[in-house]
């Protein structure tokens, strides 16, 4: 493992402690911020011995004409014993509205992903944004730009691409009721080297209070790997998720 790496994962354990301590301490409206925290997993005994273990974290704040975004992720696996899947996700976004439905915006991600079909990577761009539909039961948010992608293939034969590469994303929400609510996130991310396309559906359902259950399910594919690499990971969580608002 990297040292990026372990940086990634003692940030993403430190953000985690904050964010649980701050829901406990205070309401998140106190000071702008609002967002969620999940943990997901699974177990599987017999013929197979199989563990899953995902963590989330989600944070927003908006003021008058700027929204800020951050989110940060990591899903573990072993299967009989040997490690399976050890994937850490970073990503910051921040828009400036110019209007009702059109806004600027500037991202960052960055991802460490031991048995993807790349082992680390990063992207930085900016572009515009328009809510197709404005947010209510049903809200919709379409965004177009460019930016800069660096990504290192899977050893013993690792290559590192840098490149400019052009990013399209797709936001929806929609809350069937009080309790019950969906969404389908989509980005894809067009470059000379690989095409990566990523799309994520999930539904959540409030338990109790601020402590609701969510099911969701994602696909990964880059249409160029390594040979002998899949082009194609999913993820299927389901766990639960405490909100602060």
């Amino acid at each position: 493992m990297t040292f990026f790496s372990k940086t990634l994962i003692a940030t993403l354990a430190t953000s985690s402690l904050a964010f649980a301590t701050a829901a406990t301490a205070q309401d998140a409206s106190d000071d702008g911020w609002s967002g969620e925290a999940s943990l997901t997993g699974s177990r599987t005994t017999g013929n197979t011995e199989t563990t899953d273990v995902g963590l989330g974290l989600n944070l927003q704040k908006t003021t008058d004409v700027w929204r800020h975004t951050f989110k940060a992720s990591a899903d573990f696996g072993r299967v009989s014993g040997t490690t399976s899947r050890e994937r850490f996700v970073l990503g910051y976004q921040i828009d400036r509205d110019l209007s009702d439905r059109l806004y600027v915006y500037g991202n960052g991600d960055y991802f460490s992903d031991k048995f993807g079909s790349y082992e680390e990577g990063y992207f930085l761009g900016a572009g515009l944004g328009y809510k197709a539909v404005l947010p209510g039961p049903l809200g919709w948010d379409l965004e177009a730009g460019l930016g800069y992608r660096s990504q290192t293939s899977q050893s013993p034969f690792s290559v590192t691409d840098e490149e400019l590469a052009l990013r399209g994303a797709s936001k929806l929400k929609y809350a069937l009721n009080d309790n019950v609510s969906a969404y389908n996130n989509s980005e894809v991310i067009y470059g000379d080297s690989n095409t990566y396309l990523w799309n994520e559906t999930g539904l959540t359902a409030n338990l109790m209070g601020n402590l609701a259950a969510r099911a969701s399910f994602r696909i990964d594919h880059n249409t160029d790997v390594a040979s002998g690499l899949e082009k194609t990971d999913t993820i299927s969580r389901f766990g639960v998720v405490y909100t602060m608002k």
